[in-house]
């Protein structure tokens, strides 16, 4: 089920984050994505309309997805849950909410490159990272 976030949500969404992060970017040290939390916490939540996947049966967040405006700020599963169709319902999800969304990814994440072509997004342009000075693909579904 997909529901919205609230704060009872908060300390899952950002275990999920913190470790889908860290396993889905081993080109960044861990210790970037561990100095993150606390933004996590106080900016980036508080600021985007996140929406989370819970099970049914368990009640427990398996993933989520955060949009600021157009921008797919985050969309995360728990790693043991990938693979399952979490990702793709809630990216189906926020389709039906807007009319263009626009993300950011790192040219090294390949799989998660993969998940966004089979979900029809678009190559715009390419563009470094300030932050990690990593090269990052910015891409477009309409």
């Amino acid at each position: 089920m997909i529901r919205s976030y609230n704060s009872q949500d908060t300390d899952r969404v950002i275990r999920i984050w913190l470790e889908t992060s860290i396993l889905a970017h081993p080109f960044i040290p861990a210790m970037y994505w561990i100095g993150k939390q606390e933004d996590m916490r106080n900016i980036y939540l508080p600021k985007s309309q996140t929406y989370v996947f819970e099970d049914e049966k368990t009640k427990l967040v398996l993933g989520f997805v955060s949009m600021v405006d157009n921008y797919l700020a985050a969309i995360f599963v728990i790693p043991e849950a990938q693979g399952s169709g979490i990702g793709k319902a809630l990216m189906e999800y926020v389709k039906n909410l807007y009319s263009e969304i626009i993300l950011r990814v790192y040219a090294k994440n390949e799989p998660s490159i993969g998940f966004y072509e089979r979900q029809d997004f678009q190559f715009v342009e390419e563009q470094t990272e300030e932050a990690t000075g990593e090269k990052e693909f910015i891409m477009r579904w309409n």
